[in-house]
């Protein structure tokens, strides 16, 4: 079902005409808000005309700066002009259900929903670099915010870590190929400190070393990577803190920075830094039995190892915004047939 106009939870659901009009006598950016209890903006564009190019980029200045999720009811089959508009939403698709995954992702958390569309919105003008720097604030602002205090309250404290005399990087060099194992196979290779600073100098070698022509990265174990390691959530000292050490230790502007000679295998769980880091190398190849998802958001969160900007260079703004604001898993094909893989295995 389509949302009411003024549904309950305080989203607003408009036909194109009624939305166009709104903007003509002036954008509502109270009412359109997250801030204003307003999680998303539903906007159903089945009906709508071709608009002029004057309107279409009164409309994409317009959802630039609403302080909320913008989701696109399209028709089936959309021609060039209905595209062009939908491209100026979060998230745009011709079925309901779809769409309401998202809408679903907003109001569980409307301030890293507002926060991840803000982020990829921004990130299509700038440059990597600039983009890592604004994913990484984003982040670390989210780890003091309320809905991510509300999930940790609701997870079980984490046990110590046990001791382990094993780097949770393997690395192998035989002449110009440097492998790249993550080995946690008892924690699905999740990401954690130690990883990354493994990974992240493993990296700067690679980066002075132009001997080193092929880089191959895989995982040990029944997954490539869970994503982040969740015994380490919210261990920061503080959010400067944690956006200080992320900009240092940054995995994805160093795999970014040599991606031409990294290749990475996934298979099983490639999940949150699990495809957020493969989506920065050049060939990136999955077994047939790999998912991909971003859990972040409904963490209070948004993508923090790079996916923000990783993601959309491989399968556009709007199916990053849906992954992420919907939590939803995507399968081998259908991630091949969006390009976020280049090639399946058995």
């Amino acid at each position: 079902m389509i949302p009411s106009r003024a549904a309950a939870d305080g989203s607003c659901s408009l036909a194109f005409a009624d939305f166009a009009g709104q903007l003509a006598s002036g954008i509502d950016r109270e009412g359109w808000s997250s801030a204003s209890g307003c999680p998303y903006l539903w906007v159903d564009l089945r009906e709508a005309t071709p608009p002029s190019a004057e309107t279409l980029a009164s409309v994409a200045r317009a959802l630039a700066a609403i302080a909320c999720p913008t989701l696109a009811l399209v028709p089936q089959g959309s021609g060039a002009s209905p595209g062009a508009l939908a491209a100026c939403f979060d998230v745009a698709h011709s079925e309901v259900k779809v769409l309401e995954a998202s809408a679903a992702g907003c109001r569980r958390s409307p301030q890293a929903a507002l926060a991840l569309v803000q982020r990829l919105r921004g990130g299509e003008a700038e440059s990597l670099e600039a983009a890592l720097i604004g994913e990484s604030l984003a982040y670390s602002m989210l780890q003091s915010g309320a809905e991510f205090g509300a999930w940790r309250e609701g997870r079980p404290q984490p046990s110590a870590p046990a001791a382990s005399g094993r780097s949770p990087l393997r690395i192998e060099r035989s002449g110009a190929r440097l492998d790249l194992v993550l080995d946690r196979p008892e924690k699905r290779n999740a990401f954690s400190a130690a990883l990354r600073d493994a990974l992240s100098e493993a990296l700067e070698v690679v980066a002075q070393d132009p001997s080193i022509e092929v880089v191959a990265l895989r995982g040990e174990g029944p997954a490539f990577c869970a994503g982040g390691d969740l015994d380490e959530f919210g261990s920061f000292p503080d959010p400067a803190s944690a956006h200080a050490i992320r900009s240092t230790r940054n995995v994805a502007r160093k795999m970014a920075a040599c991606a031409e000679r990294i290749e990475v295998r996934v298979h099983g769980a490639c999940v949150g830094a699990g495809i957020e880091l493969p989506a920065f190398a050049a060939r990136l190849s999955a077994r047939a039995d790999a998912f991909f998802e971003l859990p972040e958001v409904a963490m209070g969160l948004i993508p923090g190892a790079g996916g923000t900007v990783s993601l959309p260079r491989r399968i556009g703004r709007q199916r990053t915004a849906w992954l992420a604001l919907s939590g939803e898993r995507i399968d081998v094909d259908t991630a091949m047939a969006w390009g976020l893989v280049d090639e399946v295995w058995s």
